[in-house]
C-alpha cells in the first residue's frame, strides 16, 4: 500500500533591523538612526507581521533565519529574543536551523550575547571592514580596530563557534599592502568564515559625492585620484584568495571564504533559488515563484500595522528564472548543473545557452566539467560582464 509522502518546502526568513548609530560614509542599505520609541514601535509591528506571515506560509520548514540591517546588534537582546519567540511559534523552525545575526563592534555586551544563546543564535556574523583605524574612520565606523578585538574575544568566551567576519577592499587611497595587513590581523583570529567584498561607491552617499567622479573615471577605464586603479584591486582580490587558501580557507562564492562545513547555510539559499521571506522595512521575498516587497517608508511601515501589505508583487516568467538561477548560481565557486537546469526548465541548458556558452569558454571566462558550468578565475574578475551574457 502506497503512503503519501509530505514534500519539504524550504523556506530561508530574513528579519531586517534598519536601525543604526549613525550611517556609514559608503553604506546605501535601507537604515537610519532613530529613537528609542521609534525602535520599539518597529518591534511590535515586526512582530505582528511576524505571526501574520507564519498563517500563510506556516507549514514551510525554516532552514536559516538572519537578522541583518541596519546594525541588529543595536536592538536590547531581550527584543532579539521575543522576535526569534515569535519566529518559533509562527513557523516549522528546523532543529539544526542556522540562526545569524550581524553585529556591529560597539553595540556588543556580555548581556546582549547571553541572549542571543537563549534565543538560539548560533552564528555572528561581524562587521569590522578593516583593521586600520584610519580607514574605519574614513569609513564612519562607530568603533576602532581594538574595540572589535574586545567583542570578538567576548563573544569566543562565551562560545560563539560560528563567527564571520566582513571586510571591505579598494577603499579609498589603500595600497595592496594595507589590505594585506587586514587579512593577516583577521587570519590569526581564526574566525570560520571571511566575506571580503570591494568597496562599492554608490549613488546617494557621501562617498558619492567625494568619490564618484573617481569612480566614473575607472569604470571608463582611466586613472582615478584618489580610489586604487582597477589593476590594483584585482590584485587585492587575488591576494585574499591566496592568503585565505594558504590558512585552509575555501571561496565558494565570489566574495566569499569559509573553513570546510561552515559555509553561510543562508546565502547559498539564495544563490540556489531557495524561498524566501523577508520581514520588516523594504524587505523582499520570492515565494512560490512571486516577488514581492515591504514598503521602505517608516512611517507606511508603522502606519500599516497590524494591515501589512506587500508591494511590488511580481509572477516570475520562465525566462526571468532562467535568467536568476544562472546569475546567482554562478556566483557559487562550483557554477551551474546541467542536470539541475534540466530538472527546474524541462530543457536542456545549451538549448538556451548555447550561443554564450560557446563565446564565454572560448574567452577563458567559464569553464566545463562533470556536467556543472562554473567561473574561471578570469571569469571571476570580470563577473559582472560574464552574468550580464545570460540575460534573455
Amino acid at each position: 500500500m502506497e503512503r503519501d509522502h509530505k514534500i519539504r518546502k524550504e523556506l530561508e526568513l530574513y528579519l531586517h533591523i534598519p536601525f543604526c548609530v549613525r550611517k556609514c560614509n559608503y553604506c546605501d542599505f535601507l537604515s537610519m538612526p532613530a529613537k528609542e520609541e521609534v525602535r520599539r514601535r518597529y518591534v511590535n509591528c515586526l512582530l505582528e507581521e511576524i505571526r501574520q506571515r507564519g498563517e500563510q506560509w506556516g507549514e514551510y520548514q525554516v532552514s536559516t533565519v538572519f537578522f541583518g540591517g541596519g546594525t541588529p546588534s543595536l536592538l536590547a537582546g531581550v527584543q532579539i529574543k521575543e522576535l526569534m519567540e515569535a519566529v518559533r511559534s509562527s513557523f516549522s523552525l528546523e532543529s539544526d536551523a542556522e540562526v545569524t545575526i550581524e553585529c556591529n563592534p560597539g553595540t556588543l555586551d556580555r548581556q546582549k550575547l547571553s541572549f542571543y544563546q537563549t534565543a538560539g543564535i548560533n552564528r555572528l556574523s561581524i562587521g569590522l571592514q578593516s583593521a586600520v583605524n584610519r580607514e574605519l574612520e574614513l569609513l564612519g565606523r562607530i568603533h576602532t580596530y581594538e574595540q572589535f578585538l574586545e567583542n570578538y574575544d567576548l563573544a569566543r568566551k562565551m562560545g560563539f563557534e560560528n563567527i564571520n567576519i566582513d571586510l571591505i577592499s579598494a577603499l579609498p587611497g589603500q595600497k595592496t599592502e594595507d589590505w594585506g595587513y587586514t587579512l593577516k590581523r583577521v587570519l590569526e583570529l581564526r574566525p570560520e568564515h571571511i566575506s571580503a567584498y570591494s568597496l562599492m561607491v554608490e549613488e546617494g552617499t557621501p562617498f558619492y559625492e567625494i568619490y564618484g567622479q573617481d569612480a566614473r573615471c575607472r569604470e571608463q577605464g582611466g586613472h582615478p585620484c584618489i580610489l586604487p586603479e582597477e589593476e590594483t584591486e584585482r590584485e587585492m582580490y587575488l591576494m585574499t584568495g591566496q592568503m585565505l587558501a594558504e590558512k585552509g580557507y575555501r571561496r565558494y562564492e565570489i566574495s566569499n571564504y569559509a573553513r570546510p562545513g561552515r559555509e553561510c547555510r543562508h546565502n547559498i539559499g539564495y544563490w540556489r533559488g531557495v524561498s524566501y521571506l523577508g520581514l520588516g522595512l523594504g524587505s523582499s521575498s520570492l515565494m512560490e515563484e512571486t516577488r514581492f516587497s515591504n514598503t521602505g517608508s517608516m512611517e507606511e511601515y508603522l502606519g500599516q500595522c497590524p494591515n501589512l501589505g506587500k508591494e511590488n508583487v511580481i509572477a516570475l516568467g520562465k525566462k526571468q528564472r532562467m535568467e536568476e538561477f544562472m546569475f546567482l548560481g554562478l556566483r557559487m565557486a562550483k557554477g551551474v548543473s546541467r542536470e539541475e537546469f534540466r530538472q527546474k526548465f524541462q530543457v536542456e541548458l545549451e538549448g538556451i545557452y548555447q550561443t554564450a556558452l560557446q563565446k564565454l569558454c572560448r574567452e577563458g571566462m567559464l569553464a566545463k566539467t562533470e556536467g556543472r558550468v562554473f567561473l574561471t578565475e578570469k571569469g571571476i574578475l570580470v563577473s559582472n560582464y560574464v552574468l550580464s551574457q545570460f540575460l534573455l
